[in-house]
């Protein structure tokens, strides 16, 4: 009797885990519009906080993110959430300071094995005034890469070389710089990422709101249907 309770035993485990492996793994790389409390890296900067402050905006459950409705309502999981508010595409941040540091082409590499990448930026950049540069796709040197075409560009050519047999997504956000929108979708069909353009997202202090953020988990939901 106990050893066919121990093979019952094992085969419930053994469809759990077949079950949790048959579940897409998605992983994002953002700025602020990804982060939360303690959902991202230790280090990286947030925007949004488990403390509610109505002033910054009225998101302070990570249920309430557009991340978080994505993957439960997709039936996703979440592989890594690597995120960092103020992060630029290029090495360029605001006042023209170095943010290398924390731009989307350093922390490519943290994103762990994921079937799905889905990467949030070009906010920042247009925001802060980066210059486009030109279009640049081989041989990048340090001084390209503060420019945000080449950047761009190495960006989704290291994705593509890192991450094999990965569908990656580049979501554009509304309201950003004509000629940061228009590199953006240059650069996403030269190297054949599929680019999201995001329309009508409700924001406070040019960040997502409650309402903003399901607007985003739709419009990208939507997307990922017809693909999977």
């Amino acid at each position: 009797m106990l050893k066919r309770s121990l093979v019952f035993s094992a085969l419930i485990y053994l469809s759990l885990s077949l079950s949790a492996q048959t579940k897409p793994r998605i992983s994002i790389l953002g700025d602020s519009y990804s982060t939360f409390e303690d959902y991202i890296p230790q280090g990286n900067e947030t925007w949004y906080f488990q403390k509610l402050d109505t002033n910054r905006t009225d998101v302070n459950d990570v249920r309430q993110t557009w991340w978080w409705q994505l993957i439960k309502n997709g039936g996703f999981l979440l592989e890594k959430n690597e995120s960092y508010s103020g992060a630029t595409i290029s090495y360029t941040g605001y006042n023209d300071e170095d943010y290398s540091p924390r731009s989307f082409i350093t922390r490519l590499p943290r994103l762990g094995s994921p079937d799905i990448l889905l990467i949030f930026g070009s906010t920042n950049d247009s925001w802060a005034g980066v210059k486009t540069g030109d279009y640049c796709y081989e041989n990048f040197t340090r001084g390209d890469l503060y420019f945000y075409r080449p950047a761009l560009a190495k960006l989704l050519n290291d994705a593509i070389c890192r991450y094999p047999n990965v569908k990656i997504y580049f979501i554009i956000n509304s309201e950003l710089r004509k000629d940061i929108v228009e590199s953006t979708e240059t650069i996403c069909k030269h190297y054949g990422v599929k680019y999201i353009q995001l329309k009508n997202i409700d924001k406070h202090w040019g960040h997502p709101t409650i309402k903003g953020m399901k607007a985003i988990s739709d419009q990208v939901s939507e997307i990922l249907k017809k693909d999977l």
